[in-house]
């Protein structure tokens, strides 16, 4: 394809900016083209762009039947890998125009916006993502400072009113205090931490299976549109492709790789959950779950997590914190008493939540200190602008 032809191609989808440098250009239409080329994770196509650059990559595998010598492959596993591309060297044509109408972006690693997180995932890391929404908070959340740290809180779709009742109090207290949720925008778990973080204002990055054009679940076309319009929806496969199992685990690679902890909250004994698990444990990454009740088939996966992948036990947004080695750094210092315990107005602050208001009799239970005493420390705390309340109760503040 021509300069000039590649230019209008790719117009409207990457900045125009970014269009004036031949190169770059060429880089660009040939990162598109792979993405509708390879299925995520192909490990041969990931191989030739890292040592060909995905035009010469791109070159070979429409041209030649014998493997460059710099992949240092077979020719068989080269022909293998062609039998797969060749079929699709034509089917770039709907889904890039597809993206224009819609308003999807994409991006490549050279691009600002890129998560330089996922090239952890070496030859396995996606060749390009196709984004709709605030695709500059791909990179934000791939910085890893306590400002902007990236969590994937995932669990079953068959979600019990527990496991969406944490999900909730942890993805909205974790985005209070800055945090980006990362999941993967199915019913269940991943929808709820969506929409907890979406109450508070946070952001979020819902990573799918298929096209960003079209919603899955489609129940979820709302859900998804209000992703966008506060955080982004991205996936590796370009516009018009269905979502398939093999995706939706390439997918799990894909959120594990952008966060830099992943929570499983509820989760059978085979869930896919577990999948998203073991690619954030090979990523070297901060893993937790969150304890069940024994009896619950919803919590069997999360107890092998606990039991099998040396996963940390997760009740409450504080235990990623502390995971993530930043507790003190995102909520109110605690203070220790001589005798070794945490003092009655931590106690308190740790009784609230940031996102459901509670009534005196519950902060008390849940802290352990006597009713009037709780309400004497929500007095000093609310003076120092650590607690609020209303008609309904109180409720912990960011700072």
């Amino acid at each position: 394809m021509s300069g000039d032809d590649a230019r209008a191609a790719l117009a409207g989808l990457v900045p125009a900016d970014d269009l004036e440098d031949p190169e770059s250009r060429e880089e660009r239409w040939a990162r598109a083209r792979w993405s509708v080329l390879a299925e995520p994770g192909d490990g041969v196509a990931g191989l030739s762009i890292q040592r060909l650059g995905a035009a010469g990559a791109l070159d070979c595998a429409l041209r030649d039947d014998a493997p460059p010598p710099e992949l240092d492959l077979s020719v068989g596993d080269w022909r293998r890998a062609c039998a797969r591309w060749r079929p699709r060297q034509d089917d770039h044509h709907y889904p890039i125009e597809r993206a224009r109408r819609v308003g999807v972006r994409l991006v490549v690693p050279e691009d600002a916006a890129w998560p330089a997180h996922v090239d952890e995932l070496g030859i396995h890391a996606p060749v390009a993502l196709w984004a709709r929404g605030h695709t500059d908070e791909l990179a934000t959340a791939a910085k890893a400072t306590t400002s902007s740290t990236a969590v994937a809180l995932v669990g079953a779709r068959a979600a019990t009113p527990y496991g969406v009742q944490v999900a909730g109090e942890i993805a909205g207290d974790l985005a209070v205090g800055g945090a980006t949720i990362v999941s993967g925008a199915a019913i269940g778990i991943d929808a709820a931490a969506h929409r907890a973080c979406l109450a508070v204002d946070g952001v979020t990055i819902a990573v799918l299976a298929g096209g960003v054009d079209k919603a899955y679940p489609s129940g979820h076309a709302g859900l998804l549109t209000d992703v966008s319009r506060r955080g982004v929806v991205v996936s590796e496969v370009p516009c018009g492709t269905a979502p398939t199992k093999w995706r939706f685990l390439q997918r799990n690679r894909l959120i594990a790789a952008l966060s830099d902890a992943t929570v499983v909250v509820e989760a059978g004994w085979r869930s896919g959950s577990l999948n998203t698990a073991g690619h954030a444990a090979a990523l070297g990454r901060a893993l937790g779950a969150v304890p069940g009740p024994v009896t619950s088939a919803a919590s069997a996966g999360c107890h092998r997590i606990l039991r099998e992948y040396d996963g940390r036990c997760i009740t409450s947004a504080e235990d990623v914190r502390e995971m993530l080695g930043w507790s003190n750094q995102a909520g109110p210092a605690v203070a220790v008493e001589g005798d070794g315990r945490t003092d009655d107005a931590t106690r308190v602050l740790d009784a609230l939540s940031t996102r459901t208001p509670r009534n005196l009799a519950e902060i008390a239970r849940r802290s352990g200190v006597a009713g009037e005493e709780v309400t004497a420390w929500l007095g000093f705390l609310e003076l120092d602008g650590r607690v609020v309340s209303d008609e309904r109760g109180w409720r912990r503040t960011a700072s």
